[in-house]
């Protein structure tokens, strides 16, 4: 009988030739077809960045040849209203109405304005094809 060993026997190690080896962090974008996620957040983040500063710029609009003005902020928060005083006329408060209606309408016209030209210098890469936009 042989001598009885200090040391336990050591496992033999599993034959692992035929295990698919598992992908390196860089080329998971090779498995989503090319599809960058680190480009997706980064992309994300200028959007954000871009919207915040068009919200806090100011645009006026205007009705009646700058009779009624509307002024408000780029995130849409309305600061003020003016009204020249020639064009208040108790007898014709519907034409007053209108005038201010269309003078809020062409201020969130040039609010749009501002946020898609904000928003129009980034490369939206993949995540413009996911908008429906040309990838």
């Amino acid at each position: 009988m042989p001598p009885a060993s200090a040391e336990p026997p050591v496992p033999a190690q599993p034959d692992r030739s035929d295990e698919v080896e598992q992908p390196e962090l860089a080329d998971v974008s090779e498995m989503t077809g090319g599809f960058d996620l680190g480009a997706l957040l980064a992309g994300a983040q200028e959007m954000v960045a871009a919207q915040a500063q068009a919200a806090q710029q100011e645009v006026i609009g205007s009705a009646g040849g700058g009779a009624v003005e509307v002024q408000v902020t780029g995130g849409g928060d309305f600061l003020e209203v003016r009204i020249r005083p020639d064009v208040v006329d108790p007898a014709d408060i519907a034409m007053l109405e209108d005038l201010v209606l269309v003078a809020i309408r062409d201020a969130m016209g040039k609010v749009q304005q501002l946020q898609s030209g904000a928003m129009g210098g980034l490369d939206l890469g993949s995540l413009g094809g996911l908008l429906g936009g040309q990838p």
